[in-house]
């Protein structure tokens, strides 16, 4: 799993530059765990090594990125969850920060593009889009077996992942306003123009061959900025679903992770007994994407199958009865259940921030809650 989250500032809520500063305090802190460990005997393997690479710069310096380890239990990768978000707060504090897992600002900000020549490029190359790119998302990494099983389970779970848009939906508020969406982020974050849902590749060749393409246009800088919903990941073994909003609560990031994991598996059986991919165009794909983002739970989605207007609750449940038998044999059909009932019953992050504006009055006070819910 990685997670962005917002730098606030821990009395007004607003955005706060910090990353550079949050990163050189993990790594001074990290590197004095490592020289405090004892050294390993001759033989025994190597001495523990610095976890400082746990935390990432990202885009702007209002935010900070963690990756966690991974894992085959939920209960660890939940552990795991909380305690970089504890430790990515407990840096920020030193500082008169806190960390919250807010897709997008509720407060008006003032994004600042780190530095990095990377960085440079992309504000030089798009301009504005890359200066308002204030978004913090959460990415599953799922392991796959070889490049055309990975490229096989792309092709299959494109119909669901607006699911996880609407699940995961947790940005209600842009530059102060209320962008009446569930899931604004994925609206700005449709704006780079190598992001978005996918035609089906077929074979591993083909998705190669079209991100090569991508590449020799030359509005990418390299492959690690083809942008899909969901791609082979460029740094591991792994498909790497990209379209969750960073999730206000720690236990819905664990359902995305678990169903993420379940709709790869199941897509790899249906790859393997010959099923092929529902065809859905893009168009359609685009439609369901925008219908999660804007409905989250609170309205109609579209049917994955069908490409229909159905009721939330219909949707998810259609969803659960996918992945099923996969859920089931990895031991995560009773947690999924639990952590979904709690979320439709407490509502998506998006319906937490709008209800604590509600009864607040304050965006500040909105942000100053969140930040409590991060680390629960």
């Amino acid at each position: 799993m990685e997670e962005e989250l917002l730098l606030v500032d821990r009395q007004s809520g607003e955005p706060r530059a910090l990353s550079s500063a949050v990163l050189a305090r993990a790594a001074k802190e990290a590197a004095e765990d490592v020289g405090a460990a004892p050294v390993a005997a001759p033989g025994s393997g190597s001495a523990p090594a610095p976890e400082d690479e746990r935390f990432e710069k990202e885009l702007h310096g209002q935010q900070i990125e963690f990756a966690t380890q991974p894992h085959a239990d939920m209960a660890s990768l939940a552990a795991d969850i909380v305690r970089w978000r504890t430790e990515a707060a407990q840096h920020a504090g030193d500082l008169g920060a806190t960390v919250a897992a807010l897709a997008t600002s509720p407060l008006p900000a003032s994004p600042s593009v780190n530095v990095g020549s990377r960085y440079q490029w992309m504000e030089e190359e798009f301009g504005l889009t890359t200066q308002e790119q204030l978004t913090c998302g959460c990415h599953v990494h799922v392991a796959v077996e070889s490049d055309e099983e990975g490229v096989a389970v792309v092709d299959r779970i494109r119909p669901w992942l607006a699911v996880l848009v609407a699940l995961s939906s947790n940005s209600p508020f842009w530059q102060g306003q209320d962008s009446q969406y569930s899931s604004y982020r994925s609206r700005v974050w449709g704006r780079w123009p190598m992001a978005g849902p996918t035609e089906i590749f077929g074979s591993a060749a083909r998705y190669e061959e079209q991100v090569g393409a991508m590449v020799a246009s030359g509005v990418l800088r390299d492959p690690g900025m083809v942008y899909f919903d969901a791609r082979l990941s460029h740094r591991y073994p792994t498909v790497e679903i990209r379209v969750a909003d960073v999730c206000l609560e720690a236990t819905t990031t664990v359902l995305v992770a678990a169903l993420a994991r379940a709709l790869v598996e199941t897509a790899a059986r249906e790859w393997r007994a010959g099923t092929p991919p529902l065809g859905h165009g893009v168009s359609l794909l685009r439609l369901a994407a925008w219908r999660a983002a804007r409905s989250g739970l609170d309205d109609t989605l579209l049917d994955p199958l069908t490409m229909r207007p159905a009721a939330s609750a219909r949707v998810v449940d259609a969803l659960l009865d996918h992945v099923t038998d996969a859920l089931a044999d990895a031991g995560d059909l009773a947690l999924v259940r639990e952590h979904m009932a709690g979320l439709l019953e407490r509502g998506t992050g998006a319906r937490v921030q709008r209800e604590l504006l509600d009864r607040t009055g304050s965006l500040g006070a909105v942000v100053a809650e969140c930040a409590r819910r991060t680390l629960a």
